[in-house]
């Protein structure tokens, strides 16, 4: 079997905008399907160790669904992953105001962030992969946000069963850029998340207030529910009697890589569902990734003929770390016109 990519109608905007599906398919058989709505994954279909394949991403069946309370499922974020504090930031002497969507803070982008964007597509194939490239104009002012930012995402599906994907971004003004994907495993198909032996190739992470904002610090995670540097099931420690658990109402926190090399592609996290053998691997050249263990999902939310309830699923985000933009300490998220934004992260699946 040859890679391929083909594609089919997946509804409508309410501005009649039409929606399309894209498959990408590679010679072992596992299939990626992908919006150009939000560049988002609707499917990813893998093997267990004995060959049988599952769906292990959740989703929902139709445009509206996506357009409503989306809990961000499966799609490009930007112009900035995770929380900023009270929706605005100072740059270069000047505040600027983003859109309020979480409490008093920004998140995500906002609402009408990278997720809800219809992106420009393309397709291509090569003799080891399928790939997508998706491309949009952020134009200045848009969620609060300066300057024209010019998008590209490439999603490739390789032979190894890996799904990559690049981002680069240009602007005229400076500005925060953050990008990343939202998918939500679920690595048996089904159930909750709580027995998927979890590592994080991370020695600190960044605590948060009662309302998700960094308090500044980065403290070890030694001695903590949030040490994954050898593997743990996600549920061990999941409803610890922790400040930080509390918080997070579980686990949703940035952890600060132990990265060998600045900005290479190294991996961050190994996932494994002891019962299928599955396991991911997330790669990325970002200094941070974001895990959430899916705490605020519930019986309201439901795709695919399933409830996606509590804890059904987890996130893996490559990132900068929150709330950078009002943290010079912090890694710098701003990108200045004459350069180039750029980042790669994957998704590897294999078995044991």
């Amino acid at each position: 079997m040859q890679p391929s990519i083909s594609e089919s109608p997946f509804g409508q905007l309410p501005d009649g905008r039409a929606v399309t599906q894209y498959t990408l398919t590679n010679a072992n058989g596992m299939i990626v399907k992908i919006l150009d709505l939000g560049g988002i994954i609707t499917e990813i279909h893998v093997p267990d160790r004995d060959g049988k394949v599952t769906d292990v991403v959740c989703s929902f069946d139709d445009v509206a669904a996506y357009l409503g309370e989306s809990h961000y499922f499966g799609a490009l974020i930007g112009r900035y992953g995770n929380r900023i504090a009270n929706a605005s930031f100072t740059l270069d002497g000047t505040q600027y105001q983003l859109d309020v969507n979480n409490g008093a803070n920004h998140l995500h982008g906002g609402v009408d962030g990278f997720h809800r964007r219809l992106w420009a597509a393309e397709s291509f194939n090569t003799p080891k992969s399928a790939g997508l490239i998706l491309t949009y104009l952020s134009a200045d002012g848009e969620q609060g946000y300066p300057g024209n930012l010019e998008t590209t995402v490439i999603y490739e599906l390789r032979a190894d069963n890996e799904l990559r994907i690049a981002f680069h971004a240009i602007t005229d003004r400076a500005t925060p850029v953050n990008l990343t994907n939202h998918a939500y495993f679920n690595l048996a198909g089904g159930g909750d998340i709580l027995g998927h032996e979890l590592t994080i190739h991370a020695d600190r992470y960044t605590p948060i207030d009662a309302v998700q904002i960094p308090l500044g610090d980065l403290p070890p995670v030694a001695g903590t529910p949030f040490d994954f540097q050898t593997p743990h099931a996600i549920g061990a420690r999941i409803d610890a009697d922790d400040e930080q658990i509390r918080n997070g109402f579980g686990y949703d926190h940035n952890f600060v890589l132990a990265k060998k090399t600045e900005g290479a592609l190294e991996l961050a996290a190994r996932v494994r569902e002891p019962a299928s053998g599955r396991v991911l691997e997330v790669w990325t050249q970002e200094p941070g990734v974001q895990f959430y263990s899916g705490n605020f999902l519930g019986d309201s939310v439901q795709g695919k003929g399933r409830i996606y309830g509590h804890r059904s699923a987890f996130c893996l985000e490559p990132q900068h770390f929150p709330d950078s933009p009002n943290r010079p300490a912090y890694p710098s998220t701003i990108l200045r016109p004459g350069e180039e934004y750029t980042t790669v992260m994957a998704y590897k699946f294999t078995t044991e």
